[in-house]
């Protein structure tokens, strides 16, 4: 993380505040849209938003290799990441779903060392093992009908894409956030609707009025901003420090669940999730020791 970078902390502050909710809105969706339609829905809504303001601001659409990046980002992040999650969603608590999100920052370390962005540190071992014990618990290895085990297998599918998207958005040349996420969100909503038809969702107007309550916040808090003041860390900080993201919005995500969906809040919960988010601080978030240990992006030592 740079030092002294207001602007990208302040940013990182706001869009985990806005995206604690966004996991209980989705469950909240899931109850009348079948979850590939719900995203689908979603992110349509959510490019045209974005697609407003960037003619608004006069944005012009990305070329080259700029753009090849934008829609690797967009079917990562949008396509891939949220099918995972939305379909996991339908099964499992908001706030349980938050919590093993939060090894998207250990993920991203993980993928950013294999692909030289970044060295690997034992810490990331350490913190590897202390994350897999916790989802073990989470999870109720115990008694295996506490969480599905596909449910618990597309959240960490969620994971991988969030990781390998996050990661990538720094290798590519910058682009505007608004237009990266305009043009991003509308690949991912492709994607979305035609894994929708492929497998059989129902394509229907949401009916209730919770469900439109829910969207509306989906789209105009939960998509458009998050992620534009998402990628606006990504460029500013190395790409496992800007997924510490991840690790702050469960802390919002479960009371809210708590407060709205009933989510029941037990030891395992509790447990699993401290020893999840103690892995990805040992693993990921931990500044390094010295600094020959500093990460490494784009070539260049980067300040931890």
């Amino acid at each position: 993380m740079e030092r002294g970078d207001g602007a990208a902390l302040a940013a990182f502050i706001v869009g985990a505040l806005l995206a604690g909710g966004n996991a209980v809105g989705i469950r909240v969706s899931n109850r009348e849209l079948d979850p590939l339609w719900g995203a689908g829905l979603r992110f349509l809504l959510a490019a045209g938003l974005l697609g407003a303001v960037m003619a608004v601001l006069r944005l012009g659409l990305p070329r080259g290799r700029a753009l090849l990046g934008v829609l690797v980002y967009g079917a990562l992040i949008f396509g891939g990441a949220f099918s995972f999650a939305y379909y996991a969603l339908v099964e499992i608590h908001a706030g349980l779903g938050q919590t093993l999100l939060a090894l998207v920052p250990l993920a991203t370390l993980l993928l950013a060392v294999l692909q030289r962005q970044e060295h690997l540190r034992l810490a990331a071992l350490v913190g590897t093992v202390l994350s897999l014990v916790g989802i073990g618990v989470v999870s109720g290895l115990s008694d295996s009908g506490s969480v599905p085990v596909l449910s618990l297998l597309a959240v960490l599918g969620a994971v991988l894409c969030f990781a390998e998207g996050t990661v990538l958005a720094r290798r590519f040349p910058s682009v505007h956030p608004v237009t990266a996420n305009a043009v991003g969100m509308a690949v991912g909503a492709a994607i979305l609707v035609v894994l929708a038809l492929v497998f059989g969702d129902a394509i229907e107007v949401p009916e209730r009025g919770a469900t439109w309550l829910a969207l509306a916040y989906l789209v105009v808090l939960g998509s458009g901003p998050v992620f534009v003041l998402y990628l606006f860390v990504v460029r500013r900080w190395s790409a496992s420090r800007a997924a510490y993201d991840f690790v702050v919005i469960p802390l919002v995500t479960i009371v809210l669940s708590a407060w709205i969906d009933d989510e029941p809040i037990g030891a395992g919960l509790v447990l699993g999730g401290l020893l999840v988010l103690a892995g990805v601080y040992v693993g990921a978030l931990r500044p390094a020791a010295s600094p020959a240990l500093r990460t490494q992006v784009d070539g260049r030592s980067a300040p931890t």
